[in-house]
């Protein structure tokens, strides 16, 4: 085996699925966003909501393309670097990314087509039961993958034959503790993302004294969902914890910073993890049963350390540790503004605030820099396996892969992903600068959804508005 290779592949996946789950972690909430705007449109008749509508569909459109470019390759690195790994979970996760492509990516493409070009189209209400399926295929789209990661997390509902993970039970597989406390977890970080960066835009907006009624919506009521999310992210935070202590207490040991078995546990604040000679360095703890309180929901569980786990079965302990406290502290973070916000803007005194009008603006990386934190927390520290239990990541390896292969597809999708996300940070800049009070996305009457780029062609624009002045 080229260990060269296998370094190499693995912070190819790691750079990928880093680079890519920025823009769905987005999109997902937008797309919740965006349906929300539209039926506060039709209940109200308020032209704002449309303005606002517009002016974020316009940012969805352009993330929901970076993300799908951004993704295609996650599925190919299985095949290409990861052979050993696709051969053999191969008949759980094929069926799998299937039930997402017949389930999301159809409502996604169905309904994204209605919402882009459908305006004029089809009625009111349907066109708002087209955000909403638009929404609903994000979220179908976010089950699927977590069903998927959670297989690997905690494999059940298999069998062994002819050395692959063969099905004996689905329900198992999609019906788990792991998932549907997993599922919500990724679900509402992705709400979060999209409210703090839609209260993130209003509070530049108010800052700079710009489009007043915009602004003012964008900022409560995305410090109003933030509010409301948050508490019930945390309570899912915490049950993901329990099922890291129930099934991967070496995972658990290195988020903690345990080295030995305790009962009752304490509780490690921070500190720097000396690996080499197993103890903590400037840590601050809370006593026992504080660690086991937190992990277990009890005052006596027991606790593993990871002297009491074979050295080769241990995670890399650093990287999961200070992840772990990464998301957390950004989590408190966001509670304090979201929770702090709303009482302000409830009693008319946020726009005044002009301090904590910067932190909210400047509080827009916290979320992906939450979700980035905790996916390094759950796919690190299930290392060293790609499925936990049954197989090592050295062992999935391409095994005819070699390094030169390696560093040419690393070197190339570094490249790429560095012009996509340069381009559409720049874009996406450019279309917040302009602000909501552009002109109203309106797909000219004779554009069509089989030539998306007729949207851009400036003659079905100049004929689309002589033929509106004819009428």
């Amino acid at each position: 085996m080229d260990l060269t290779a296998l370094l190499l592949s693995r912070i190819q996946f790691a750079f990928t699925i880093t680079f890519h789950i920025i823009f769905p972690s987005f999109t997902i909430g937008l797309a919740m966003w965006l349906s929300l705007l539209e039926a506060l449109r039709l209940a109200t008749g308020r032209p704002v909501y449309r303005t606002l509508f517009d002016f974020w569909l316009k940012i969805f459109g352009l993330t929901f393309g970076l993300g799908t470019v951004s993704g295609i390759v996650m599925a190919f690195q299985f095949g290409t670097n990861w052979s050993i790994h696709a051969k053999m979970a191969g008949p759980i996760q094929g069926p799998l990314l299937m039930y997402e492509t017949f389930t999301a990516f159809m409502l996604e493409a169905t309904f994204l087509g209605v919402v882009i070009f459908g305006r004029n189209r089809v009625s009111p209400w349907f066109y708002w039961f087209s955000t909403a399926m638009l929404a609903l295929g994000t979220t179908l789209s976010a089950f699927w993958i977590m069903a998927n990661n959670s297989w690997m997390q905690v494999p059940v509902g298999y069998v062994m034959e002819n050395g692959a993970f063969v099905p004996n039970d689905w329900t198992k597989i999609l019906v788990n503790s792991v998932l549907w406390s997993r599922f919500p977890h990724m679900l509402f970080a992705s709400y979060l993302t999209g409210a703090f960066c839609v209260a993130a835009t209003g509070a530049w907006y108010v800052l700079r004294n710009e489009y007043h009624a915009e602004a003012r919506i964008m900022l409560r009521m995305g410090l109003g969902l933030a509010a409301v999310v948050m508490p019930v992210q945390l309570f899912f935070g915490h049950l993901c914890g329990e099922y890291v202590n129930t099934y991967q207490q070496s995972k658990m040991a290195a988020i903690e910073g345990r080295w030995n078995d305790e009962k009752p546990a304490s509780e490690v604040l921070i500190a720097w993890p000396d690996v080499k000679n197993r103890r903590n360095l400037f840590a601050i703890t809370l006593p026992a049963p504080l660690g086991s309180l937190i992990d277990a929901d009890s005052l006596t569980a027991g606790e593993a350390g990871l002297n009491s786990i074979p050295e080769q079965d241990w995670p890399p302990v650093l990287i999961p540790f200070f992840a772990f406290r990464i998301m957390v502290g950004c989590g408190l973070i966001m509670v304090g503004l979201a929770w702090l916000g709303s009482y302000l803007g409830f009693r008319h005194r946020l726009q005044r605030n002009r301090l904590l009008l910067w932190s909210i603006f400047l509080s827009f990386p916290l979320p992906f820099i939450a979700i980035l934190t905790g996916w390094f927390t759950a796919e690190v520290g299930r290392q060293p396996w790609v499925v936990y239990g049954v197989l090592r990541t050295a062992d999935a390896l391409t095994p005819f892969l070699t390094t030169r292969a390696a560093t040419t597809s690393l070197a190339i999708f570094c490249t790429a992903y560095a012009f996509i996300f340069v381009f559409g940070t720049f874009y996406i800049y450019r279309l917040i600068r302009v602000g909501p009070a552009g002109r109203l996305f309106e797909a000219p009457r004779i554009a069509l959804p089989n030539r998306p780029m007729s949207l851009a062609d400036t003659s079905l624009l100049q004929e689309s508005s002589r033929a509106g002045a004819g009428e």
